[in-house]
């Protein structure tokens, strides 16, 4: 092992034992390298007169660059945009975005979290995670309706074990008593579990409510009191996007950040939908965990093992697009912007709810709660969902997602608030006319 990787270790284990422990063979062996990075840190701080360490072209002290480009990234300097950045990220943007998780997030208030690390999108913060923390044969819970990606993070790519939870009960709420059933038995015989908590929910658009929420909190903690370290990560793609008033509108993160010594709780979150910068892929990594001392030791140590872990895939992420993203949330214009963007999703929610309101469809799905995010589902109630899906985009020219054999996603955030009814119009007439060509499938 790399004595800097021993020496973060070291550090890891006297402020959380049980957090090191729960340490894939990977994350115990990542560390950030003392080389050219760190000497070029220090030489950026110290070499005042001449500075031979970077590894970009410069003419006359300024970066290289071609007008070509400089004229399409106007009026972010090129130093801002064509270096290298950090592997960690740009520090300006990550203290803005650790400021703004204190200020949308009232339950961290008094919590100390780590300034969060620059990823490159959600998606690698996934991937990141399942580094640090999944070896072959680990357990992963994540919920039974799931983003697909999960299943070629930790299944494909890391071999791990995943296993679902249920997202609704029959009361079409989220059931609690299945999650404290699958997480108490998953963790029984092991000494380390990783959960998957996504709200707003993926594909089905489902924001927990409050009690919901509080109710959570309580089972990872009762697990993790138990001797199971809990590894709860917080996939908080579409936060912000709540359009219900009985949502939860803090992410569990918060609830969960230095509750138990054998709890981690991670929030994955990004610029990608919050700001409306998709393309960009400026996501972060930040922890929450009890610590012994009261440093930021243990959260230096973490960041340091991320930041290794991507200087080793990616190197770092884009500068350009940090650079964007922080400039942007330093507008004065930001907040009436975004507030603004909000709206229009929420105005779309409500016209999805008002359609499906339609005693017409009844016979045709039934749809899953929903009241946040992107997304709503349907569950086809007599027809196979991709035989309708095909059928959709061959006669009508109508895209939607089929998920398994029962459910429909419809992405009411691409939509025109006008094309609404036009899509669920569709999606009826579509099932009559497999209906009538005998494409039935018997369901219980």
């Amino acid at each position: 092992m790399n004595p800097i990787a021993g020496h973060l270790n070291q550090i890891i284990k006297y402020e959380n034992p049980q957090l090191f422990f729960s340490l894939s063979r990977l994350g115990k062996n990542l560390f950030f390298p003392r080389g050219i990075p760190s000497q070029g840190l220090e030489a950026k701080k110290k070499a005042h007169r001449i500075n031979a360490t970077v590894g970009i072209a410069k003419e006359a002290g300024h970066t290289m660059r071609l007008d070509s480009v400089k004229d399409l990234i106007d009026p972010i300097r090129p130093s801002e945009a064509l270096t290298y950045a950090s592997s960690y990220g740009v520090e300006g943007l990550r203290k803005h975005w650790q400021a703004m998780l204190v200020e949308k997030n009232p339950s961290l208030k008094d919590r100390r979290i780590s300034l969060p690390v620059v990823t490159n999108g959600i998606t690698h913060g996934v991937s990141t995670t399942a580094d640090l923390w999944i070896d072959p044969g680990d357990l992963v819970l994540a919920p039974e309706m799931m983003w697909g990606n999960y299943r070629m993070i930790f299944e494909v790519k890391k071999q791990a074990q995943l296993t679902t939870y249920p997202v609704f009960n029959s009361a079409d709420r989220f059931d609690l008593e299945g999650l404290e059933r699958v997480v108490v038995n998953a963790a029984k015989p092991r000494a380390k579990i990783m959960v998957i908590l996504n709200s707003p929910h993926n594909p089905s658009g489902y924001a927990f409510s409050e009690e919901e929420g509080d109710k959570i909190v309580r089972i990872l903690i009762a697990v993790a009191n138990s001797g199971c370290h809990v590894v709860a990560v917080c996939d908080d793609a579409y936060f912000g996007l709540f359009y219900d008033a009985h949502s939860l509108k803090e992410s569990l993160f918060a609830r969960l950040a230095g509750t138990h010594p054998n709890l981690t709780a991670i929030k994955l979150d990004g610029a990608t939908k919050e700001n409306y910068v998709w393309g960009l892929r400026v996501g972060f990594i930040t922890f929450g965990c009890q610590t012994v001392s009261d440093t930021p030791a243990l959260y230096d140590a973490l960041t340091q093992k991320v930041a290794g872990c991507i200087r080793g895939t990616i190197s770092n992420d884009s500068h350009l697009s940090q650079s964007i993203v922080l400039k942007s949330m330093q507008d004065e214009r930001f907040v009436k912007e975004t507030k603004a963007k909000y709206e229009i999703l929420k105005e779309r929610a409500g016209k999805v709810r008002e359609v499906l309101q339609d005693p017409t469809f009844n016979d045709a799905w039934t749809p899953y709660p929903f009241n946040a995010g992107y997304f709503i589902c349907l569950k086809l109630k007599d027809v196979d969902a991709e035989a309708l899906r095909l059928h959709l985009l061959d006669q009508y020219g109508v895209g939607v997602i089929s998920l398994g054999h029962t459910d429909i996603r419809v992405a009411f955030s691409c939509l025109d608030i006008d094309e609404i009814p036009a899509v669920f119009d569709l999606l009826l007439q579509g099932i009559m006319d497999l209906r009538k060509a005998g494409k039935i499938v018997s369901r219980p």
